[in-house]
């Protein structure tokens, strides 16, 4: 399943998409922020078939919001792939390293039991 996210596409295999859906809809119909955020992927998400040629075909309406052009990055991230314009990969990236030692102990943090 090819999804939108905030700032780039990432590419889910089907059976680790279903979970994701799973998970958006045992959250509340109530709160606004799941309604929110079911909506959000539920009309930035496409079903991905790959051609004969190993290839995806990309929405406009998706290029758009991950603004893609003929360049982009594509990076594997564990249980995804991400596509990214390359000028929004290095922004994050930079970004990222900048905060790098925060983000080790904010998560370091979360997994020690304090």
């Amino acid at each position: 399943m090819l999804v939108n996210e905030k700032d780039h596409l990432a590419l889910f295999p089907a059976e680790t998409w279903a979970a994701e859906e799973q998970r958006l809809m045992e959250m509340s119909s109530l709160d606004p922020d799941a309604q929110r955020l079911r909506r959000f992927y539920a009309t930035g998400s496409v079903p991905c078939p790959v051609d004969s040629q190993g290839r995806i075909l990309v929405p406009g309406f998706l290029r758009d919001h991950a603004g893609l052009e003929k360049n982009v990055i594509v990076a594997g991230v564990l249980e995804r792939i991400e596509i990214w314009s390359p000028s929004r990969y290095e922004s994050g990236q930079s970004e990222t390293v900048m905060s790098l030692e925060d983000i080790k102990r904010s998560l370091n943090k979360g997994t020690s039991g304090s």
